[in-house]
């Protein structure tokens, strides 16, 4: 019989199926454009080498992949979701994308340059310690990790402090399951897969504000205002932990 984990795992990629078929690559490619998307790319841009062969592991609708390749990156995407990989193709049809679960690659050990994942392994019940010792296994030694997840930052908490008072789930619904990771959890997940810590970054701090809505939010695609944009930088400096949206995490396979 399959268990609970098994059946949530299989519901939250109905979710992400569900998602995608929605959603469209261009407006995708026009969030990738949004400031707070800039920033994240420009802070790990600077560890991946043209040269390498570089995975995004859970590409959805290939806007990273169709971004960095016009960048000259050698980009492969991967989903679980096929019927994203069916929209990004019939946006471009000569996309490298194939499908595959994170825990377990099609890739050979020891054959990635660099291994990208934005918000991807925050949705397994299991954790993330099955999918970063994959991520390990198919990195050459010296290979980056690039990986974002959601922090529990203060807007996070109040949301998870109203769900408690009305008794719902703080992390997941019957079908989607979603989890934040602690710095300190995060960090201690990502050495103990074997890897060695670069950086450690707080991000987007404008979509935190986001999440409040009113004269942070703008017309758009999960776009923020200018305002958020503003008080987002000056966040970043004076409570960069407090108010980070997102972690990023930049890591290498040890030589």
């Amino acid at each position: 019989m399959p268990s609970e984990q098994d059946s949530r795992y299989d519901s939250t990629r109905q979710a992400w199926e569900d998602i995608w078929d929605g959603a469209s690559v261009e407006v995708e490619l026009e969030a990738v454009q949004y400031p707070r998307s800039l920033e994240t790319m420009r802070r790990y841009l600077s560890f991946l080498n043209k040269d390498d062969l570089i995975l995004e592991a859970g590409s959805g609708l290939s806007a990273v992949v169709i971004t960095l390749r016009r960048l000259g990156y050698r980009l492969l995407g991967m989903d679980y979701a096929e019927n994203a990989l069916r929209i990004s193709r019939e946006y471009d049809p000569a996309l490298p994308l194939f499908a595959g679960d994170v825990h377990a690659l099609p890739c050979a050990d020891n054959s990635l340059g660099a291994y990208l994942s934005f918000g991807v392994l925050e949705h397994f019940e299991q954790g993330m310690a099955p999918a970063l010792a994959e991520a390990y296994r198919v990195l050459k030694p010296g290979g980056v990790l690039v990986l974002t997840i959601p922090y529990p930052n203060v807007v996070n908490r109040f949301v998870a402090w109203r769900r408690r008072r009305a008794g719902v789930s703080v992390l997941n619904d019957d079908e989607f399951f979603e989890s934040t990771y602690t710095r300190e959890r995060l960090t201690g997940e990502v050495s103990k897969a074997g890897f060695t810590l670069v950086t450690v970054e707080p991000t987007s701090h404008s979509y935190t504000l986001w999440a409040l809505g009113g004269p942070f939010r703008a017309s758009g695609y999960y776009r923020t205002s200018q305002l958020a944009d503003t008080l987002g930088s000056i966040l970043r400096w004076v409570a960069p932990w407090p108010f980070n949206f997102s972690t990023l995490v930049i890591a290498r396979k040890n030589q």
